[in-house]
């Protein structure tokens, strides 16, 4: 199988018929010039030693030349086969709240953009460990499977906004239920759910679902995230509104938020602007005993630019020394 590490360069290809098409052009324009200084016949011989059909041999191969030129800067690859990767480690879901209230501007700059970056943060330490990612507001799905694909984990991350869930409210049962049914078969022990959220006005039961994990084996954390004077929530420029016409302000509510943890076997940390408290819950997880992994992944590819440089470096001497005129000599 061969990859190209750097694709866009193949388009370089479409410039080879060009160099023949501007090198038949020249030798027209050149035959015009020999017309205008005299008959062309009596030129050619005044010119005995100049050869035409090496021009020609010059052009083809300095075409081939840039030809494998350009194969070379395209880096060609070989040697992806599928190998049984093995590795120690923790599944990790994130549920992360997406809802309006994440907006309010008690962190900077908002309280979902300081979680993102607490995760992003948080995926850097990670090694052998599995992350993934549900988002929620009233209701939730999977925005990222369980992985060891931390760079798709960022591309994720920094797609989500408080749009990416069309239904509002703050459904944390229904996250942690989704996060129950998002582990892999291969994980049995070292199992792990990170709640972010402010914790407010919450439509099911978070305790009871915390609970089936914790009977399940999985262990489930908290993270508030908010203030106790609260923040109103800026959308559209503009502060958002009840029905009465009142300025909404969203509050942390942690009295939930530490009955959640309490029920799911975990613990609860209140979110700071300089220690998150991803970090202490990651700690307190890696203590977990560590659970075997098994994934397929490829091997790395064995680069093969160089013999096309190579090849296109001989082509280019070779180019240069057969040079314009006949040879002097005959063989026979």
């Amino acid at each position: 199988m061969i990859n190209f590490a750097q694709p866009q360069y193949l388009l370089l290809i479409f410039l080879v018929p060009l160099f023949f098409v501007f090198y038949a052009l020249m030798l027209h324009f050149r035959k015009r010039r020999i017309r205008r200084f005299g008959d062309e016949r009596l030129v050619s011989e005044l010119m005995p030693s100049a050869s035409r059909a090496k021009g020609w041999v010059r052009i083809s191969l300095f075409s081939l030349a840039f030809f494998f030129f350009v194969i070379g800067l395209s880096r060609p690859q070989i040697g992806a086969k599928l190998k049984e990767h093995k590795a120690k480690g923790a599944e990790i879901m994130i549920a992360l709240d997406v809802s309006n209230s994440m907006l309010a501007e008690d962190y900077s700059p908002n309280r979902l953009d300081r979680a993102k970056l607490a995760i992003s943060r948080l995926v850097d330490r990670l090694r052998d460990d599995r992350i993934g990612l549900i988002v929620f507001a009233g209701t939730s799905f999977v925005q990222l499977p369980v992985t060891t694909d931390y760079v798709s984990a960022k591309m994720f991350l920094n797609s989500i906004t408080t749009e990416s869930v069309p239904i509002q409210g703050t459904a944390i049962g229904d996250a942690i239920n989704t996060a129950i049914r998002s582990f892999s078969a291969q994980s049995e022990k070292s199992r792990a759910i990170i709640v972010i959220t402010d914790g407010e006005n919450h439509e099911d039961d978070p305790i009871a679902a915390a609970k089936q994990a914790a009977e399940m084996g999985i262990r489930v954390f908290t993270i508030g995230v908010g203030s106790d004077e609260g923040k109103p929530i800026p959308m559209n420029g503009e502060l958002l509104k009840d029905k009465n016409g009142d300025i909404v302000v969203t509050r942390l509510d942690e009295n939930t938020l530490k009955e959640v943890a309490a029920a799911g076997n975990g613990s609860y940390v209140r979110a700071g602007n300089s220690e998150f408290g991803l970090n202490p819950i990651v700690d307190e997880i890696k203590k977990m005993e560590a659970e075997q992994f098994n994934s397929i992944v490829f091997e790395e590819f064995d680069e093969q630019y160089m013999y096309f440089f190579a090849i296109a470096l001989v082509l280019f001497v070779i180019e240069m020394l057969i040079g314009d005129r006949r040879m002097k000599r005959h063989l026979f």
